[in-house]
Formats: structure tokens, sequence, C-alpha cells
């Protein structure tokens, strides 16, 4: 996915003169960055994680650069920044979603008995695994697996070189291959195995 016609690109550069203009941007990407949010940190901290993304977002908007990084990519990198404060959050709900196999954000998502009880057998395992990896290689995963981010717009995202993103992700890959191989989890496998995005 890229900005929209390039608009974003132009609404910051906009806002510049016209701070309300940011706004806009804020309507078109907060509920994909609250989303993703919460899939890490929970619905408590999505509120105030997505709100300091997009308030830092506007204080630094002088800085955004077009040539070099999309609005997404930019954006991710702010609240993957932001979900770093907060990293003990994410750890702990990481560690009880392994503990107790309960996903609340999850459930929302999943429609059918049957596909609820498939998805909370897989979650024990990818959440423990979820919450060993570094913080780094956690980044990089979920960029690409929860919002959908290519290796070059998470290397964006994260100020990384891409060989690094592929480096990161390949190992997050491995290990989550093992928790998911030890509990048979083929849910788990499906998203981690996926061939490399564009």
């Amino acid at each position: 996915m890229t900005d929209l016609a390039g608009g974003d690109a132009e609404l910051i550069a906009a806002s510049l003169e016209e701070p309300e203009r940011f706004a806009a941007l804020f309507d078109r990407h907060a509920p994909a960055i609250h989303q993703y949010v919460t899939r890490r940190l929970g619905r408590d901290a999505a509120d105030d994680v997505t709100a300091e993304t997009f308030l830092t977002a506007f204080r630094i908007r002088a800085r955004f650069d077009p040539a070099r990084a999309g609005v997404r990519p930019w954006l991710y990198g702010i609240a993957a920044k932001q979900i770093g404060r907060h990293r003990r959050e994410e750890v702990r709900a990481l560690k009880l979603l392994a503990r107790t196999g309960h996903d609340p954000v999850a459930d929302s998502w999943t429609d059918s008995a049957d596909d609820r009880l498939a998805a909370e057998a897989a979650a024990r395992p990818l959440a423990g695994a979820l919450a060993h990896l570094s913080a780094g290689d956690r980044h990089v995963l979920l960029l690409f697996a929860w919002a959908d981010l290519g290796y070059q717009e998470i290397a964006e995202a994260l100020d990384i070189p891409v060989g690094t993103v592929r480096s990161r992700l390949n190992r997050a890959r491995r290990k989550l291959r093992t928790a998911a191989g030890a509990a048979g989890g083929p849910l788990i496998e499906a998203r981690i195995h996926e061939g490399d995005p564009a």
C-alpha cells in the first residue's frame, strides 16, 4: 500500500503553513496505527500510544523527507519507538497470553467457535516465542505480519538497512517455527512462511 496518490506527503508539507491540515493525515492513518498498537500492547495502551505517535509526527513533520520514506513507514516507525517505551507492557501481555491462551484482541476478529479454539491453541506458543524475541526482531516481524509493511518500508520505518530487516525477520521466523512445530501450529506457520514482500 502506498500513500494515497502521493497526497499524504503533500498534506504534511501543507500542514507546515496550515497546521489544521495534519488532521486529514490523522483521519486517514490513525485507525491502522491504532489497530497495530492494540495488537502489540492491548486496548488500554493503544489510545495513548496512537495519540503519542501522531503528536510526535506533528512535532517533527518539518523533518519528514518524502524522498526517503513514505508516510506509512514513517508513522509506523514513530509508533515502533513509542511501543519501545511500553516494552514491559507488551512482554507482560505476551507472557499472559502464553500462560492463558486468551487474546481479547483476537476474540473480536474471530467469528466462529472453531476458528477461536484453533487461534487460542496457536496463540500460546506464539505469544511465548514473541515475548522472548529481542525488541528489534519483534518490531520487524510484527511490522511485516501485522502492519503488512514490505522489507523496504520496514527498513525506512526503523531506520535500518534492508539486509538487517531480512536477517531479523529470518531469525524471528526460525524461533516462531520452533514454537509452531512444538505446538503443531499450522496457523502460526501461515504468515511467517509467506514469501518476501515486494
